[in-house]
C-alpha cells in the first residue's frame, strides 16, 4: 500500500514544473504582448531639451503621476504674491466638501477685510456675502478683501487661518513653503517654491474635482463690477482650465496653469517673469513642450487580474493574482510599446492565503530602466486543505525539491 502511495506521488510530481509558472500578466492595451522569447524593439523618439524660459523659476509636472517633465530653480524659495490664494481657496473648499461650512453661508465683512488694498472684489464692511461668492472673488478676481473675509470666517481670525495654511502645507510635503498671510500681501518670510506650488495645484485638482471648475470661470460680477479672470490663457487655449495668477513688485509676474488634452493633464508653474504678457507666453511654451513630447499612460487598474499561480495544501489548487493599486506612468510619446513587464512570483505558495496577501511583485522597465516595482497580491482567500490532502501536497513538494 505504501509503495503504491509513493509511486502515485512520484508520478504526480514528475508532471510538475520545478519552478512556478504563473500565467503571463494581462496587460492593458498600452503594454506590449510579445510571444515567449520575443523582444519588442522600438527606436526611441529624440526628445529635445525643455525650453529655457525668461523666468526666475519654473516647473512642469504631470498632474496625474506627479512626474516632473521640466524644471529650473524649482526649489528656490520665492515670494508667491497672489499664488498664495491657492492655499486659501483649497482650505475653504475643503471645509465645504467636509460639510463644516456651506456655499450659502453668509460671511460678515469686517473692517480689516474691507480695507484690504491691491486687487479687490469690492465687498463692503458690515455686509454679509455668501461663501461661494467670496470664493469666486478669491479665485477669479484675486480679491484680497474676499480672501481675508473667508479666512476670518473659517478660523475666527486671519492669524489662525494662516497657521492652518502652514500646517496643511507641511502635511502636503511643501517643505520650502511658509505663509505669513492668507492673500500673498508682501511680507518678510512669506515664501514658497515652484515645486511646492505644483504640489498644491495637484491637490486642488485631485482632492476637490467638484469645485475645480471654478478656476476655469472667465468672469465674475459682484456689486455691479464685472472683472475678468487674470489668467489670460483661459481666453486663448481651450485646454487650459486653471489655476491662478500672482503679481507684486518683489515677486514679478507669476502663473500656475493647468491644461488637459486627451488623458494627459500638465501643471505649469512659472515665477518671476517681467510682465503679464511674458508670464502667459512662457507658460504656453512649457505646456506646449509637455504635450508635444510626453503623455500619461495607464498600465494597470487596481484589482486587475494579471495571472494565476499554483497553491499547495489548499482547498483550491490555484489563486488569482492582481495588482493592488493603479499604475500610471508619464512616458515619452510612442514608447509604451517598448515597456517590458515581468512577474516574479513566490516559488512555493501554501495555504492559508488571505485576500490581499503579497505573493510576488511586478516590474516594468523601459530601455533597461526600472519604472515600476509593485506587489502582486491574492485576489481570493484560500483555506488549508484537510489533513490527508495537506500530507499529499507536502510529499509532492518533498519529492519535487528532491529531484530539482
Amino acid at each position: 500500500m505504501i509503495k503504491q502511495l509513493v509511486a502515485s506521488i512520484l508520478l504526480a510530481s514528475s508532471s510538475l514544473s520545478f519552478a512556478q509558472q504563473p500565467t503571463a500578466p494581462v496587460p492593458s492595451a498600452t503594454l506590449p504582448t510579445p510571444t515567449p522569447g520575443q523582444v519588442v524593439q522600438q527606436q526611441p523618439q529624440a526628445i529635445p531639451a525643455a525650453p529655457q524660459l525668461a523666468a526666475t523659476g519654473y516647473i512642469l509636472v504631470d498632474a496625474t503621476t506627479g512626474a516632473i517633465v521640466a524644471e529650473f530653480n524649482s526649489s528656490e524659495r520665492l515670494p508667491p504674491a497672489s499664488l498664495t490664494k491657492m492655499m486659501s481657496s483649497y482650505l475653504v473648499v475643503d471645509e465645504i466638501e467636509k460639510g463644516r461650512i456651506s456655499e450659502d453661508s453668509l460671511v460678515n465683512i469686517s473692517v480689516k477685510a474691507w480695507k484690504m488694498g491691491g486687487s479687490r472684489m469690492y465687498v463692503k464692511e458690515g455686509t454679509q456675502v455668501p461663501v461661494i461668492d467670496l470664493l469666486r472673488g478669491v479665485i477669479i478676481q484675486s480679491g484680497n478683501d474676499a480672501t481675508v473675509a473667508l479666512a476670518e470666517y473659517v478660523s475666527g481670525n486671519e492669524d489662525a487661518f494662516v497657521d492652518l495654511m502652514n500646517q496643511t502645507a507641511a502635511r502636503m510635503g511643501m517643505t520650502n513653503t511658509h505663509f505669513e498671510n492668507s492673500s500673498g500681501w508682501p511680507a518678510e518670510g512669506h515664501l514658497t517654491t515652484a515645486k511646492d506650488l505644483a504640489v498644491l495645484a495637484r491637490a486642488i485638482i485631485n482632492d476637490h474635482p467638484t469645485h475645480y471648475p471654478l478656476y476655469a470661470e472667465k468672469h465674475f460680477t459682484y456689486n455691479n463690477i464685472r472683472q475678468p479672470n487674470r489668467n489670460t490663457l483661459l481666453f486663448r487655449d481651450d485646454a487650459v482650465d486653471g489655476l491662478k495668477t500672482g503679481h507684486t513688485d518683489e515677486a514679478g509676474y507669476c502663473l500656475v496653469a493647468s491644461a488637459k488634452r486627451d488623458n494627459t493633464r500638465f501643471i505649469a508653474v512659472v515665477m518671476g517673469t517681467a510682465n503679464e504678457r511674458a508670464r502667459a507666453a512662457e507658460t504656453e511654451k512649457l505646456l506646449a513642450y509637455g504635450f508635444r513630447y510626453f503623455q500619461t499612460t495607464p498600465l494597470y487598474q487596481a484589482g486587475q487580474q494579471v495571472g494565476t499561480s499554483r497553491v499547495w495544501a489548499g482547498q483550491a489548487d490555484e489563486v488569482s493574482l492582481a495588482i493592488p493599486k493603479d499604475i500610471v506612468l508619464t512616458l515619452p510619446k510612442g514608447r509604451e510599446q517598448s515597456l517590458q513587464a515581468k512577474m516574479h512570483i513566490n516559488e512555493v505558495i501554501k495555504a492559508p492565503i488571505a485576500v490581499g496577501q503579497e505573493l510576488g511583485n511586478l516590474t516594468v522597465e523601459l530601455d533597461g530602466q526600472l519604472l515600476v516595482n509593485t506587489p502582486i497580491v491574492a485576489v481570493q482567500a484560500i483555506e488549508e486543505a484537510g489533513f490527508f490532502a495537506r500530507l499529499l501536497d507536502n510529499l509532492k513538494l518533498f519529492f519535487r525539491n528532491l529531484f530539482s
